[in-house]
């Protein structure tokens, strides 16, 4: 479908990302397994690994494209965000590399080892209830305290550009990709990602995967308006927000489809990515594989002659304490 409005971001903005960012992000690998190709009916899968990205997630190179954007003058009082998960550790990573000060506001309840991951990075954590409203009040008071300036976690074009950077890289490293398969939820890596692949290469397949249990995009797609995810519950942490009104027209007008799978999809794929890739990855990351998997992707006939596909393991934030501590009580019984 061609586009009806101007982006928050483009292919220009995307190019000048990868350049800023370039000094800091990793050129992350493609793995590929002839193993999972038979899986995927004999398709040729090429797996994009942001769980090497620096921070272990892709959310590094939009934090990164946004903070060294910012002036000196506007970067001296620090940032803030407000996250529950890798967007955290990326803004406290990217912001002590450009040696300021890191206030993320974390909900309640957020896994352990993404908690971690801020603080290991010099994040100031604040702590509130597990609601967008609680969050975004948090961290508006923290801005009037200090003057720290706002690093959305998707709805904001620098945030953008800087996921597009994927879709510059996976295209020069398999440049007959036919599709992307990439997890969505508040909209930001996959609206970089289609702007920068469309641009490339016009004819591309982008393919959204959602959680079932989260599944706004697919809603909002068929019905052609955006609609919110009010009540997520998917294992997919990562992947409980809504498309934002800077990412829903690029869902709108460039993702050509949306698929939903289940949990059990979830976790059958983050196993096979383990067994057969030797890759440790997060529900969140390995919800397109789940999606190339699923039969909705097996029996869509507009995708029959669609061999060449890459799919994003957007993020390998794994919380394993509750596998540590099965272990640790077989080890003493």
């Amino acid at each position: 479908m061609a586009p009806s409005m101007t982006y928050a971001a483009d292919i220009d903005s995307i190019k000048d990302a990868q350049k800023r960012i370039a000094p800091y992000a990793h050129v992350t690998p493609v793995l590929t397994s002839s193993s999972v190709d038979g899986l995927a009916k004999g398709r040729s899968l090429h797996f994009k690994c942001e769980v090497f990205q620096k921070g272990g997630s892709f959310k590094f190179r939009g934090a990164c494209n946004s903070i060294f954007s910012l002036s000196d003058e506007d970067a001296r009082h620090g940032v803030v965000t407000h996250s529950s998960g890798n967007h955290a550790a990326a803004c406290a990573l990217a912001a002590s590399l450009r040696n300021i000060s890191a206030h993320i506001v974390v909900p309640n309840g957020a896994p352990e080892c993404k908690v971690a991951a801020v603080r290991r990075y010099g994040g100031d954590v604040v702590f509130c209830e597990p609601t967008l409203q609680a969050r975004e009040e948090a961290a508006s008071l923290i801005q009037k305290k200090t003057g720290a300036i706002m690093i959305p976690p998707f709805n904001y074009g620098p945030t953008i550009s800087g996921q597009g950077t994927i879709a510059l890289e996976l295209l020069e490293q398999v440049p007959d990709l036919e599709a992307i398969v990439v997890p969505i939820s508040g909209g930001g890596m996959i609206s970089g990602i289609a702007i920068a692949a469309k641009a490339l290469k016009p004819g591309i397949r982008i393919i959204a995967a959602e959680p079932a249990g989260a599944n706004d995009a697919a809603l909002s797609k068929a019905a052609g308006k955006c609609i919110p995810c009010t009540a997520p519950k998917t294992i997919a942490d990562g992947l409980r927000a809504s498309l934002g009104d800077l990412t829903w027209p690029v869902v709108r007008d460039l993702v050509d489809a949306v698929v939903t799978v289940d949990d059990k999809e979830i976790v059958a794929a983050m196993k096979v990515v383990y067994e057969q890739l030797k890759v440790a990855v997060e529900p969140s990351g390995a919800v397109g594989l789940a999606a190339v998997l699923s039969s909705a992707f097996h029996e869509n006939e507009e995708w029959k002659d669609v061999k060449n596909v890459g799919v994003v393991l957007c993020g390998g934030n794994l919380d394993l304490s509750v596998l540590w501590d099965a272990l640790n009580k077989s080890c003493l019984t």
